[in-house]
């Protein structure tokens, strides 16, 4: 079952993402990136047992991981201006 204690992986995925941008990565590749290390964690970490559960949390994880991302981005932004 989803436990708070995993949320811990959406500032991961976020970190491994930066971690890609830094390669080089072309910005409009990071989201599906974003979205593949969410799904990665949702159904071998989380529901290695259970391939529709991990896929479902996968996706929340991943899609969670890209609007921190984003949201943060322009609200930093916005405080520029």
């Amino acid at each position: 079952m989803f436990e708070i204690y995993d949320v811990v992986l959406i500032p991961l995925i976020i970190g491994l993402v930066q971690l890609l941008r830094t390669l080089g990565l072309r910005k409009k590749y990071l989201p599906l990136a974003s979205l593949i290390f969410g799904l990665a964690g949702g159904i071998f970490y989380m529901y290695p047992d259970d391939l529709k559960g991990g896929i479902i949390v996968g996706l929340m994880l991943g899609l969670s991981a890209s609007g921190l991302y984003s949201g943060t981005k322009n609200a930093l932004e916005d405080s520029r201006k």
